[in-house]
């Protein structure tokens, strides 16, 4: 069984019923992974991950390109603040300010993962993937993802519509879109 079959069938099992043009979803996801990994192949490019609300799934799409190993260093799942703080070094003071769902979170973990890991690129996502959680300043689904590399950092703030597995799907395509134009735009 593929990974996209075996992730079909844990949300089937999970759900009842899966959403329709989830397996274009995914088959688009696993393509920005195989271009991620072609282009850090290429350029001699390493990457780090430090995630939260995607738990893992953005490092489980980019290990799914065979040879993954050669380009990316690492990634950290920190889901609670203190994780934030301990592990990807985000200042206790910007978490406390903005909130763990924030542009300068997302900025400090991406950086703290590349650090972390000694790699070229840092990725980060954050965010509330729901169903609960939310508040009127930050409702569910809104999430930031960032990179940072040694030319600086950029982040996108995104708000989707979806349940909680769907909501984790697209963000982990935002952050796996972010990376592969921040590839494509390095000389």
């Amino acid at each position: 069984m593929t990974a996209r079959e075996e992730t079909l069938a844990g949300l089937e099992a999970e759900r009842g019923e899966l959403p329709e043009g989830l397996d274009e979803t995914l088959a688009g996801l696993d393509e920005l992974a195989r271009r991620i990994g072609e282009r850090c192949r290429a350029a001699g490019t390493t990457i780090a991950l430090a995630e939260s609300c995607t738990g893992g799934l953005v490092g489980h799409l980019i290990t799914e390109v065979p040879g993954a190993s050669a380009y990316l260093r690492g990634g950290v799942v920190a889901y609670s603040d203190d994780a934030k703080a301990d592990l990807l070094d985000v200042p206790r003071a910007t978490l406390h300010e903005h909130g763990a769902v924030s542009a300068q979170v997302a900025i400090a973990m991406a950086a703290g993962a590349r650090g972390r890991f000694g790699a070229d690129l840092g990725v980060s996502v954050t965010g509330i993937s729901g169903p609960s959680g939310g508040s009127a300043q930050k409702p569910v689904g809104l999430t930031y993802v960032a990179v940072a590399d040694e030319t600086g950092s950029e982040v996108r703030r995104f708000t989707w519509q979806g349940e909680r597995s769907t909501n984790k799907l697209a963000s982990a395509g935002a952050a796996l879109e972010l990376t592969l134009e921040r590839l494509t735009a390095a000389p």
